[in-house]
């Protein structure tokens, strides 16, 4: 039978086992499994390969994205790894310009290391103008971090497609509630599972789903050859944190749209970034001087990297997230020094109103009432 998402995601795990009755899915910390006999496998061998408790979490994270073939990792970075060795070495990329620092400089170590090229595009009209038979893959973030710059997903897979290309699709800002890449054509869409998705600031993890099977048995067996395996407790961890994952993000979105109004009356605030869903905002203030002295004063959202969790987060991109893009590249396409980024949690509103409002020093001048 088809459930609705917040009764799959609710269920994960449980029905599984059949011996014990098992509510809360069993952690499984063996290692290595015995075999029957000469020839005889109960299904698992090396939990490096195949592990039950991961599988739990990799076959719900598939079908909440629509694909074939999930696969957790130990990071968001080891998941584009991942993705990335699945190509040649030469191979030639189309990438989202405005993108997370991390992803900036793993990409340059793979123009260094083995010679794969890598071409930025700012818009779907640029990226357009730059595809040719020779991209292999265009890597795609919408919304972009920081900017929160949107492509059509659609769109894209459908011209990528034209020319042989591979669609990537980040969808760790939306996350399946609010984006389905597959669904709209990607072939392949990858997470930071640690932000959204596990959503408790207390978890590493990367996810990848494949679209078609015979991709998502290629990717299978290159994590099980370079391992970048995700353990057993943090499978565990993850399946818990996904239970409340709708009710989360929904507290978190709300949140958002109601402060992004806000935010905009702010007269220290040139221009707020918010694409209407999700919960992550940034905005540009008037004055990058005055930076310093206004994350001093906030005093319940914390001032720290990454995003996605329960807790309201909020970040410098120059200085932290996006530090490995060189100053010209990142100013050239707006993520100048003034830039701040905001990670809502699923605190009151109204007392995240009042502490970016104080922080401005102006703690009775804003209201959501």
């Amino acid at each position: 039978m088809r459930y609705h998402t917040a009764t799959e995601l609710a269920q994960i795990g449980n029905h599984q086992d059949d011996r014990t009755g098992a509510v809360s899915a069993p952690i499984y910390l063996s290692t290595t499994f015995s075999h029957l006999g000469l020839g005889q496998s109960t299904g698992y061998d090396y939990t490096r390969t195949k592990n039950p408790t991961r599988d739990i979490l990799e076959k719900a994270l598939a079908k909440l994205e629509g694909g074939s073939q999930g696969i957790v990792t130990s990071s968001g970075m080891s998941a584009i790894q991942l993705v990335f060795n699945y190509f040649s070495a030469t191979s030639e990329f189309l990438v989202s310009r405005d993108l997370y620092g991390g992803s900036y400089r793993y990409f340059k170590e793979l123009e260094r290391q083995n010679g794969s090229v890598f071409h930025y595009f700012d818009d779907f009209e640029s990226l357009e103008n730059q595809l040719t038979e020779k991209i292999d893959a265009v890597f795609l973030e919408t919304p972009t971090n920081p900017l929160m710059q949107e492509v059509s997903i659609t769109d894209t897979a459908n011209l990528a497609h034209n020319y042989g290309a591979c669609l990537i699709v980040d969808n760790t800002f939306l996350t399946p509630l609010r984006q389905q890449p597959l669904k709209e054509g990607a072939d392949i869409v990858i997470h930071s599972g640690t932000k959204f998705l596990s959503g408790h600031n207390d978890l590493l993890a990367g996810v990848v789903v494949a679209k078609e099977p015979d991709l998502g048995e290629q990717l299978a067996w290159l994590s099980n050859t370079t391992g970048p395996t995700l353990s057993s407790f943090d499978s565990w961890l993850f399946i818990r944190s996904l239970k409340t994952l709708k009710l989360r993000f929904e507290q978190q979105e709300r949140n958002a749209q109601e402060l992004a109004k806000k935010l905009k009356a702010f007269s220290e605030i040139e221009k707020v970034l918010y694409p209407g869903i999700g919960g992550m905002i940034s905005f540009y203030v008037k004055e990058a001087a005055k930076i310093p002295e206004f994350l001093s004063k906030l005093e319940l959202i914390t001032f720290a990297e990454s995003l996605g969790g329960v807790e309201t987060l909020i970040t410098y991109p120059t200085t932290q997230t996006h530090a490995d893009i060189p100053r010209n590249i990142r100013e050239s396409y707006g993520l100048t020094d003034n830039l701040l980024r905001l990670s809502i949690g699923i605190e009151d509103s109204n007392d995240l109103l009042a502490d970016l409002a104080q922080g401005f020093s102006k703690a009775e001048s804003y209201s959501l009432n």
